[in-house]
């Protein structure tokens, strides 16, 4: 830590007016001496996360976190920037999980690149807010610009598309599943859900989606008023994607029980096992019926940009929405994502007009305003900005060289493990995802084995995986996301699970 950092009364005393009085910590110019020195004394601490973790967790119980950040008084407040980013390290930065280390290989947490944590500043800085022209300007046409950027890397025409960026892959699930919906219900019964609320039909409104889908389906059907029971889980196949006979003949199923098929939702990544779901054939079936596709793409995004892994999500171009995540695929900091459609007439259904912010009576050619597309959020980060910073400094085919590099480390890593008797894979993976487990034929109890494994690494600290549950039995998941790790480290991190499975018994 740097101990020259200048205290708050110090600098607040040097930097202002006389006539200021207490208004030192407002972001002004003549406060900006305040303002670089926190930022560096903030950058020193960052540089100790970065050079004093060797490992990815403390391994820190939640019990004692919890009582170190209770026994903080907040209405008392501290003197000088020493004390606050010393009491900052100790109950948050120490204890921080370290996902730029090759050792991370648990969730769909990316190492961020540079240029966006550079874009960072600026948009927490400058603070613009996303929902109008006239509190955004610039930054208006640069999301845009972005947006159209991505639309194109997923084959729609860039004329007719549209979309915005949105908090993550949740929210923009929801706005495809609003979508779907909506624009259903306006074709199919000429009914208005905006303005006059859910049909009588909407009860027997289904959506389809794998079982390995994401479950932010099933929460936003029950927001969007539908209820968990409107979506249907289609299972999937021995690679855990969507089956599409059996989509089919669910579909015919439901439509027996006079229910009423609106959409299908394509997974394009899923967070358990890394595949895509067979999009060319969902498209055609979403065109037969002439219902909605939307594609969650919040993971396997990063394949727009791969010449070598591209095929893999050919038939995205057909969907009538995707969710992008850039903060899981494209090394940027939380939160950077985006909904996209495919005719940005759709659209119009959640434009909503407010006198003090998009009358009526504005010229929308003229004076554009981003919050006509925004299904939740009116105040909105600049967070495009961090992904323009990306582009411009870093380009398209550097972002494709850190997707290849993982996903060819994945094979690599599958191949470890195939080859390693003391392991069971269950599946390998289009992106990024192994699940496995270790076994040992004289211990019955898999289950309690890889549990123990797991808990030994995370309360170490030194290495972090995922687990998950595959037909009621407990498997170890791998997901790699940084570039940097090597084999090198996927052979250390096996031995090391080795290690603990074998004191699994003399432990017991």
């Amino acid at each position: 830590m740097n101990n020259k950092i200048i205290s708050l009364e110090a600098l607040s005393n040097a930097t202002l007016p006389n006539n200021s009085g207490n208004f030192g910590n407002i972001f002004h110019p003549d406060n900006y001496d305040h303002y670089r020195n926190a930022v560096n004394s903030t950058l020193d601490l960052v540089q100790e996360f970065l050079y004093r973790n060797n490992k990815p967790f403390s391994g820190i119980e939640a019990r004692e976190m919890k009582g170190m950040v209770q026994q903080i008084d907040l209405n008392q407040k501290l003197s000088n920037y020493n004390e606050l980013l010393a009491e900052v390290d100790d109950i948050y930065v120490k204890h921080a999980t370290a996902f730029h280390l090759p050792q991370y290989v648990a969730h769909l947490n990316c190492p961020v690149v540079i240029p966006a944590l550079a874009g960072e500043i600026l948009v927490s800085a400058i603070n613009s807010s996303q929902d109008t022209y006239d509190q955004s300007a610039g930054g208006t046409f640069m999301e845009r610009k972005l947006i159209d950027w991505t639309a194109d890397q997923i084959g729609y025409n860039t004329n007719e598309s549209d979309g915005v960026f949105t908090a993550g892959g949740s929210q923009s699930n929801l706005m495809g599943l609003v979508m779907m919906r909506d624009c259903f219900s306006q074709k199919r019964y000429n009914h208005n859900i905006k303005m006059d609320g859910l049909p009588a039909e909407a009860s027997r409104f289904r959506i389809f989606v794998s079982d390995k889908s994401h479950f932010s389906n099933l929460k936003n059907a029950s927001i969007m008023g539908l209820g968990e029971k409107s979506i249907v889980k289609v299972p999937t196949d021995d690679r855990f994607r969507m089956d599409i006979s059996l989509l089919k003949k669910y579909i015919k199923r439901e439509e027996q029980l006079g229910n009423i098929p609106i959409g299908i939702v394509a997974t394009a990544g899923t967070t358990d096992f890394g595949n895509i779901d067979p999009l060319e054939d969902i498209a055609n079936i979403s065109e037969h019926y002439n219902i909605w596709m939307h594609v969650d793409a919040a993971y396997g995004c990063a394949l727009l940009l791969s010449d070598k892994y591209r095929d893999l999500i050919n038939g995205i171009e057909r969907a009538d929405s995707v969710t992008i995540d850039y903060h899981k695929s494209f090394f940027q900091p939380i939160s950077s994502s985006a909904f996209i459609v495919k005719n940005k007439k759709e659209l119009l259904i959640l434009k909503h007009h407010a006198d003090y912010l998009n009358p009526k009576e504005m010229d929308e050619e003229e004076i554009p305003a981003q919050i006509n597309k925004s299904i939740t959020q009116s105040t909105r980060r600049f967070d495009a900005l961090k992904l323009w910073f990306t582009l411009r400094m870093m380009g398209r085919e550097q972002l494709a060289e850190y997707t290849d590099t993982v996903i060819d480390l994945t094979k690599d890593a599958a191949a470890m493990i195939t080859e390693d008797a003391d392991f069971e894979l269950l599946s390998d993976s289009d992106l990024s995802v192994l699940v496995f487990r270790y076994v040992n034929p004289e211990i019955s109890d898999l289950n309690a084995l890889n549990q123990y494994i797991k808990m030994k690494l995370f309360y170490s600290g030194e290495i972090l995986v995922a687990s998950t549950k595959v037909d009621g039995n407990f498997y170890l998941k791998f997901t790699f996301l940084n570039p940097i790790t090597t084999t090198e480290d996927i052979h250390q991190i096996l031995t090391t699970i080795k290690e603990h499975g074998k004191d699994f018994n003399s432990e017991k």
